[in-house]
């Protein structure tokens, strides 16, 4: 596979983010008595060659959902949890001839996946991190709540660029109901992290997407532009942060969908 630089980057003492050549964002938090890495990001950089150059501890991996900048470094591991709504399209991904092929080239093969789902705890000894359902940019999006640092990693599910205009999105109803349902976490967490991050936001972060997801439920949209992408053009909703608070640097705050 390309090797691209590897930027970690040490948030906390025992919390890192890892930046992997501004495509992709994931995170390792290191307990007392495991390591998690919470998602792999492409498969540029050896994660488990990072992690062991300061802890031989046990390490968990967990995928907040199944796209490959994600997921496709789990190569570099001996099994990783994703949602099992998620499991066809992680699986749709890993069996994809030109992924196979880089595999083959390097030595590398896609470990088995476990299930993970909400309510499911992770003890990594004084670090503890509760899964919860956040479907939407897919139908097995999950979050995770590092209960004793009051940070909550969110994958793609919440962020400063949410797509939503891919095949298998949930319809943006859907996904206001499933933040709904799940905003009680606002008194759980002070700060977000999510998979394409430089830096922590504010937690208030959730609730300024899911009113710009709710105005497009309305149809509150006569201002809405093009967004071009790799599949095509969508459209592309900005929504408002709350003024004073702390967020990672972003050029736009925008919802795209169809």
């Amino acid at each position: 596979m390309e090797k691209l630089e590897l930027y970690p980057k040490q948030l906390r003492p025992d919390i890192y983010l890892l930046d992997e050549g501004h495509m992709a964002t994931g995170y390792v938090v290191v307990g007392e008595e495991k390591v998690c890495v919470i998602d792999t990001m492409n498969g540029f950089t050896d994660i488990k060659s990072f992690v062991r150059g300061f802890t031989d501890k046990p390490i968990i991996v967990i995928n907040t959902h199944g796209h490959p900048d994600h997921i496709f470094g789990n190569v570099y591991f001996d099994e990783a949890y994703i949602h099992e709504k998620d499991l066809e399209l992680a699986e749709m991904f890993a069996k994809h001839p030109d992924f196979i092929k880089a595999c083959e080239e390097h030595g590398f093969s896609m470990p088995p996946f476990k299930t993970i789902k909400e309510g499911d705890v992770i003890d990594l000894g004084g670090k503890t991190l509760e899964i919860y359902e956040l479907p939407g940019h897919t139908p097995g999006g999950i979050v995770l709540l590092l209960k004793e640092d009051r940070i909550l990693f969110t994958g793609d599910s919440i962020n400063h660029y949410l797509w939503m205009m891919l095949d298998g999105c949930l319809p943006m109803k859907d996904y206001v109901a499933a933040l709904d349902r799940i905003l009680f976490l606002e008194d759980k967490a002070d700060y977000i992290l999510h998979g394409h991050a430089s830096d922590f936001d504010d937690i208030s972060l959730m609730r300024c997407i899911r009113q710009g997801a709710m105005e497009i439920v309305e149809g509150k949209t006569e201002n809405d532009g093009p967004y071009e992408w790799f599949g095509g053009v969508a459209k592309k909703h900005a929504f408002t942060l709350v003024e004073g608070k702390k967020y990672s640097p972003s050029d736009e705050n925008i919802i795209c969908y169809r």
